[in-house]
Parts: structure tokens; sequence; C-alpha cells
């Protein structure tokens, strides 16, 4: 089985301070977050971009400021743009960072109710845009799947030419308006993509954990951070990025998965490092 790759989502656009008092919302707590999840065993970050008030931002000069802290402290690690920005935001707007030419950059592959009145809104239009916007730059696409049509509509898109191997799959489980993070949930997903595919897994809240085990049982690879879960147990917040990340290596321990460096991530998922 290939090593385990570890992404860390060190803040979201939408976890706050008054969640747990170490989301990171500067450059320097960013690149500092980054740096112990690095050190604990993450390779990719998973980046979104706040102001110093925790206001979320995809302005690419923020995003840069980030990136380049990042790097300073740990610039073998891969750094994954968000492209989801925030609900509301436009097609271009949510595409800022991709003027950076980073890395690696997420694509979310349909529409989502958020709860409440919120929409993420991502038409079959918005897709084939940002997955045109990528792969115009080189940009290593991470597929951002919050159920099963989502999976379904990456596989219409890529028979018609829109989206391009490689394929990665993110599979975002427990967000309000998707698909829950049981083990069916993540069976069937799993189980709908190409033979040739790598998937990861997110799960959300309570889901993390137990979705982690499943996809590192199953030959997947696994997210975790503050933007998906804000507790290292039950009623326990994290006191960092790193322990949930330090959590998911005591999982690969027990079922012998080896843990992931940046290069052995870019193996694994057939990317070239960018210069």
């Amino acid at each position: 089985m290939e090593k385990l790759i570890i992404t860390c989502a060190l803040s979201g656009a939408e976890v706050t301070k008054e969640h747990n008092p170490s989301v990171p919302y500067t450059a320097l707590e960013m690149a500092e977050s980054a740096h112990q999840a690095y050190l604990a065993g993450a390779s990719i970050i998973h980046l979104h971009a706040r102001w110093d008030d925790g206001t979320p931002t995809q302005d690419a000069g923020r995003f840069w400021e980030i990136m380049e802290a990042i790097k300073a402290k740990c610039p073998e690690v891969i750094i994954q743009v968000s492209t989801g920005g925030a609900v509301g935001m436009s097609r271009d707007e949510r595409l800022g960072p991709v003027t950076l030419n980073p890395e690696m950059a997420t694509l979310d592959c349909g529409t989502l109710n958020f709860g409440g009145d919120e929409i993420f809104v991502n038409t079959e239009n918005d897709i084939k845009y940002f997955a045109q916007a990528l792969e115009s730059r080189g940009i290593y696409k991470e597929l951002e799947c919050f159920e099963k049509g989502h999976v379904d509509t990456v596989l219409r898109l890529a028979k018609r030419g829109f989206i391009n191997p490689p394929y990665h799959f993110s599979f975002v489980l427990g967000v309000n308006g998707g698909m829950t993070g049981e083990e069916r949930d993540f069976l069937f997903l799993k189980d709908s993509i190409p033979a040739e595919a790598t998937f990861s897994v997110a799960g959300i809240g309570r889901f993390e954990f137990p979705l982690a085990e499943l996809a590192i049982i199953h030959g997947g690879h696994v997210r975790v951070g503050l933007e998906d879960n804000i507790y290292l147990e039950k009623g326990v917040l994290t006191p960092s990025n790193a322990a949930l990340v330090a959590k998911v290596v005591e999982l690969a321990k027990k079922h012998h998965r080896e843990i992931a460096t940046p290069d052995d991530a870019r193996r694994i998922l057939k990317m070239e490092k960018k210069k």
C-alpha cells in the first residue's frame, strides 16, 4: 500500500477564533501553523486566506504574502490553494490565487446547500471555467466532491474533455446539504471513481477521525485541520492543527501505513514539482 498523504486545512473561510483560539488569521500565524503541521506529518497545506481580523479573502496579494511566509518555514511542503473562497464570491474573485501559479488548487465539482439560506454555487459552466483556468496554467487539480452527483459530474466532464487526468478526488463528507460521513457513504464514493484515480477524505466535525481511519485502511489519503473540525476528541478543543495531524499519524501507525513526504506525495499523485 502506498504511503499516506496527509493534507492539513489550516483555517477555511468560516471557522473563527471564537470557535477555537488556535484558528490562524495572520500570515505569521498561518506560516507557524503550517510549519508545525508539516513537522507532525502533513505534506500538503490546504490554504484559505484571511485578513488579520479573520475576514476571508481571495485577494492574490494576501495569498502571496501567506504563501511566501509558509515557504520560508517549510519550502518543500505542497501548498494547495482553495478556489472555493467563501459563499457569494464571483468566479473571478475565487480564482484570484490561481494567478500566482500555485502548485495545486481545489476544483469544486457541484453546488451544495450549506445550511440556512447559504448556497455554495458551482454550476456546470463554473466547473468548466475553473478547470480550464487551472489546466491552462499547469496547476494540479484536487476534485472536491461533497456527494455522489459531484463524482458523476467529474466523470461526465472528463469524458467530454473538460477535466483531464490525473484524477485526484477529495471526498468532503458531513457538510450540511452534502452526504453524511458514515462508512456506507465513504465506500459508495470510493467505489464510484476510476481505478486509476487517487482519493483523499475530509470528514467534517465528528466524522473526521472515523473517516480518516477508513481512508487509511482502504488505501486512500486524509485531510484534517481546523477548517473541518475544532476538536481533538469529544468536548476537547484541539490546541493546534499539528495535534490533528499527529492523531492521524498514530492511526496510520496502527494500520502500518507509512507517512508520505511532500516528494512522496508528488510521486503518488503524478504531480510535477513547480520551480
